[in-house]
């Protein structure tokens, strides 16, 4: 639905004459009281119109507060959205639903925000979190969650398109975590490979885009979306984190056998090229399988003097 703007004249101007009202009214019960006979029942029934026509009319004054606004319907029909902060009079017919316009912090995986009948939020000694549990794109179970920055911008969308605008950002961004965790995988070795804890910024992009996809019909501008938590399930925490300490050991054994490999070529290039040593294939080989053991070894290398000849 397209959002109208709607003007309605100040209560300032029209306040006076409802506080003149109950006098006058006060007045002709006591002329009625006095004159008696037919004039009297004409002003009594002109009185207790005239009160209930005064009853009516005060529900036409209304306050707009800053950051709020106030849907306003006739008898079903959306007639337009007040904004301007102030103090207003209108039809007093009209339907006026209150719309907050403030940016909303929301986390998924807490419990929502309880609040009294007037809509003021109920202290209950703060929240309680409970992640997300899905599996990621390697079928591996984490528990995530997201912190999502949202306003009403359309308050007509916020109010018409679905039954509760608050409820529907909640169901709508957990639902959408749930899909971009199953996108990525928690953590890769392979720097090609996109994941939830390396890629932290590229994945809260997706999931401000798709946040904004799902909550537009809904007349929710999301200013910024971003992981909060994220760990591997419990009951596999304690596996997964052998599993990544032992992918850790065998990426630096890769790089260093790499190094090593190179400085060992190095040095028999090096050798070649100056004509330091003359070596057939077998000592070649030899040195090579030394300079191995002693670049990639844990401890270190115990030096063992030769005092014979070369190929004693």
């Amino acid at each position: 639905m397209t959002e109208v703007r709607l003007k309605l004249r100040s209560g300032w101007p029209v306040l006076p004459w409802f506080l003149l009202i109950p006098p006058v009214l006060i007045g002709l019960m006591f002329t009625a009281a006095a004159v008696g006979d037919a004039v009297a029942a004409i002003l009594v029934v002109v009185s207790i119109l005239g009160g209930l026509s005064w009853l009516i009319g005060l529900r036409g004054f209304f306050i707009v507060n800053p950051n709020e606004s106030r849907v306003i319907q006739l008898f079903g029909e959306y007639i337009g959205t007040v904004k301007e902060v102030g103090f207003y009079y209108g039809n007093p017919f009209y339907t006026r639903m209150v719309v907050s316009l403030r940016v909303h912090t929301f986390e998924t995986g807490t419990q929502a925000e309880k609040k009294d009948a007037h809509g003021n939020p109920i202290v209950t000694g703060g929240r309680e979190r409970h992640p997300s549990k899905v599996n990621d794109k390697d079928g591996t179970p984490i528990e995530i969650a997201a912190v999502v920055v949202w306003q009403v911008v359309n308050t007509a969308d916020a109010v018409f398109q679905v039954d509760n605008y608050e409820d529907f950002v909640r169901i709508q961004s957990e639902a959408a975590l749930r899909n971009l965790a199953s996108q990525y995988p928690y953590d890769s070795s392979d720097e090609e490979v996109h994941s939830l804890r390396s890629h932290t910024g590229e994945v809260a992009d997706r999931l401000k885009i798709e946040l904004e996809d799902r909550l537009h019909q809904a007349g929710v501008h999301v200013i910024e979306a971003r992981i909060s938590y994220l760990a591997y399930a419990s009951e596999i925490a304690a596996a997964m984190l052998q599993r990544q300490q032992a992918a850790a050991v065998i990426a630096a054994r890769q790089k260093i056998v790499e190094g090593a490999v190179g400085m060992v070529e190095h040095a028999l290039e090096m050798l070649s090229e100056k004509k330091v040593l003359e070596l057939d294939e077998e000592r070649k080989a030899a040195m090579v399988s030394n300079l191995l053991v002693v670049l990639c070894g844990h401890a270190s290398p115990q030096p063992v003097l030769n005092t014979g000849s070369l190929h004693g």
